[in-house]
Parts: structure tokens; sequence; C-alpha cells
């Protein structure tokens, strides 16, 4: 009896310790419809700046700077394209190592356009602000990568 509840408690841990699921094959073709803009089978950075973002914070590159729907796809469904929620009580403080420029793309990989000038403050945090949608907001990138928005 003690064997089965030890076996059993291992294949819970390890349940709640798997990844999310990725993002659907329906909800990626939205995005992709979404993204390709003009509708001619490509995605360009000026049509889906934050999907361009989103890669190079994942350390990957578009070699033509043409985006097919194959690669988006594949990129989507590995949830490349997924906002991470912030941690509880970022922005933390901290050594950022981050440059702007890099800031700037978690921004826009977050869905922030328009990312103002940062300045990073003496708690180590990137702030500016940034279009969400029609509205202006703050937004600030700590150490750890979160992205808030206030």
């Amino acid at each position: 009896m003690n064997r089965f509840a030890v076996i059993v408690g291992v294949g819970l841990a390890l349940a709640s310790a798997s990844p999310v699921l990725a993002m659907t094959d329906a909800e990626c073709t939205a995005a992709w419809m979404k993204a390709d803009a003009n509708n001619d089978g490509v995605v360009t950075e000026a049509e889906g700046a934050r999907y361009f973002a989103a890669l190079r914070v994942a350390n990957k590159t578009v070699a033509d700077g043409r985006m097919t729907q194959a690669l988006f796809m594949e990129n989507c469904k590995a949830d490349l394209f997924v906002t991470a929620k912030a941690d509880p009580g970022a922005p933390h403080s901290g050594a950022n190592s981050f440059t702007e420029g890099q800031a700037k793309d978690r921004f826009a990989a977050a869905g922030l356009m328009s990312v103002s000038t940062l300045a990073k403050d003496a708690n180590g945090v990137w702030r500016g602000t940034a279009s969400d949608g029609s509205k202006t907001v703050n937004v600030a990138l700590d150490y750890k990568g979160n992205v808030v928005v206030k």
C-alpha cells in the first residue's frame, strides 16, 4: 500500500510539473490570418512586429525578413508567441543585463507597440511608455524579463 501511495504521489507531482499545452492549430491559424494582413502568404516585420520581436527574444532569426506560414505555425505551436504572465510583485529590483533594444523587443513581443525611449531606474528596472491598442500605458521590464503594464 505504501509503495502504491508513493507511485501515485510521484505521478501527481510529475503531472503538475508538466508544461502548459501549446496553442492549438485553430489559435495559431487565427493568429496567422491576423498577422498576414495583406494575405500574400508571408508576414513581414511591418505586418507582424510582435512576432519578429518574439523570435529575437528566443534568439531566432528570420533569414530574409519574411516569415512563411510554416515557420509562423512552427513557432506558434512551440508557444513562442504567447505572452508570459509577470511574476507576482513584478517588477523586481535587481541587476538588469538587458539592453534597451532587448527591453523594447520584450515589450513588442508582448504586443506593446510604439515603445518610448526607455530609462533604467535606480532599481535596475527599464521604464517607459508604449501603446496598448489605442491607449498609452506605462511599462516596466525587470531583470527576470517580467513585462509589467500599468
